[in-house]
């Protein structure tokens, strides 16, 4: 969230992975005794040109560290707004901007797999631009590796992920294009930071700024220009001893301490937001798929299909694909605003027995809803088409 009208950045990134791809669902006999291995790419390609296995490289870290990435929900007196954030320590503690928190009557965080918790702020900066939140409900979650000494250096490679526009787990890469920059926008003094070729814009502010070849975050992407061409972040070093203040002795919460279950319910979440996490969470389970990522995916599934399908059967659903484009994916709430259900056109490719490529075309069903106040893929279907 950048609402410093000085600082309106358009956004030029590409949403989940770029250049990445997706994985489609193994659905089981029960299902139609149909197989579907697939990923495929929801964004545009990079421009930088790299090796399959670099490429593949860059996937694995961008998908890892998305776990730790939040997208924060600002709930203010007269509206509201949105930011981002990522998860810092066992603590259930998050790192963003101090102008993305400031004048927050309430503060919902969202994570990669769409589950909401409310969240409390410990630690705020008066000059600086950077805030501490506390998480009840992310406590014992793994965080993201920081960087905490190390300066990065001119043409660096790096990664800034975050929910410009309200796009959840959008990434644009670029490179390190400046070092010891300094400006002043009120009352927030940017002293010593980075300029970086990756865009920051509304909803960007507060997002992990990573090394592409460590996967660290080395710094908290804080602000960006009008025209959209550059942005800033805020080095790690620079401030990780105030972090670590704050999370040991945090200031006043602002809400329960205690309240460890801060999640969204179904009576929560209505409407398009419903349909909207929905056909997201299918989103994130493809790409976990891609990434062969199958605990993440094979977590995503409701109970009842876990007890049909054992994860090693799961798995082995997989092994054999390629890549897969997803298009016409759409979401519509039933009556009950209990499920939703996501449709989309997919075309897989994968590997037959004698190591030659198939293309498949299948048209796809789920069902999405709750289970224990966590959003889940109850069932599905699909149908093949050639």
């Amino acid at each position: 969230m950048m609402n410093k009208s000085a600082i309106i950045s358009l956004v030029a990134s590409f949403l989940l992975i770029a250049g990445g791809s997706v994985g489609f669902y193994y659905l089981y006999e029960h299902y139609d005794s149909t197989t579907v291995n697939a990923s495929s790419s929801l964004g545009e390609p990079n421009e930088v040109q790299t090796s399959n296995e670099d490429s593949e490289d860059l996937k694995s870290i961008i998908h890892d560290t998305q776990k730790s990435v939040v997208q924060i929900n600002v709930q203010l007196k007269d509206g509201t707004s949105s930011g981002s954030g990522f998860l810092y320590n066992n603590k259930g503690d998050v790192i963003t901007n101090a102008h993305v928190v400031e004048e927050a009557e309430k503060i919902i965080v969202k994570t990669s797999d769409a589950k909401q918790f409310e969240a409390q702020v410990i630690g705020m900066g008066e000059t600086i631009d950077i805030a501490l939140l506390r998480v009840p409900g992310l406590k014992d979650t793994a965080p993201l590796p920081v960087a905490e000494k190390r300066i990065a250096e001119v043409g660096d490679n790096i990664i800034a992920l975050g929910s410009p526009l309200g796009l959840q787990n959008t990434v644009t890469t670029g490179i390190i294009s400046g070092l010891d920059r300094e400006f002043i926008l009120e009352p927030y003094r940017y002293e010593n930071i980075y300029q970086i070729s990756a865009p920051i814009t509304d909803g960007n502010s507060g997002g992990p700024l990573i090394d592409a070849t460590t996967g660290e975050a080395i710094a908290i992407n804080s602000a960006g220009t009008e025209s959209g061409a550059i942005g800033f972040s805020i080095p790690m070093k620079n401030v990780i001893e105030q972090l670590k203040t704050w999370s040991n002795d945090p200031v006043e919460l602002t809400v329960d301490a205690e309240s460890q279950e801060s999640v969204s319910t179904p009576q929560g979440l209505t409407g398009e937001d419903f349909e909207e996490n929905a056909t997201y969470l299918i989103g994130y389970f493809y790409e976990s798929l891609a990434t062969q990522d199958y605990v993440t995916a094979y977590s995503l599934l409701g109970s009842r299909w876990q007890s049909e399908m054992d994860y090693e059967k799961f798995r082995s659903g997989y092994i054999r694909t390629l890549d897969v484009e997803v298009s016409n994916m759409a979401g519509t709430l039933n009556e009950n605003n209990e499920e939703v259900k996501v449709t989309a056109t997919i075309e897989a490719q994968e590997r037959t027995e004698d190591q030659k490529t198939k293309t498949s075309m299948y048209n796809v069903t789920y069902q999405v809803g709750y289970e224990n106040d966590h959003l889940k893929i109850l069932s599905g279907t699909a149908k093949k088409l050639n």
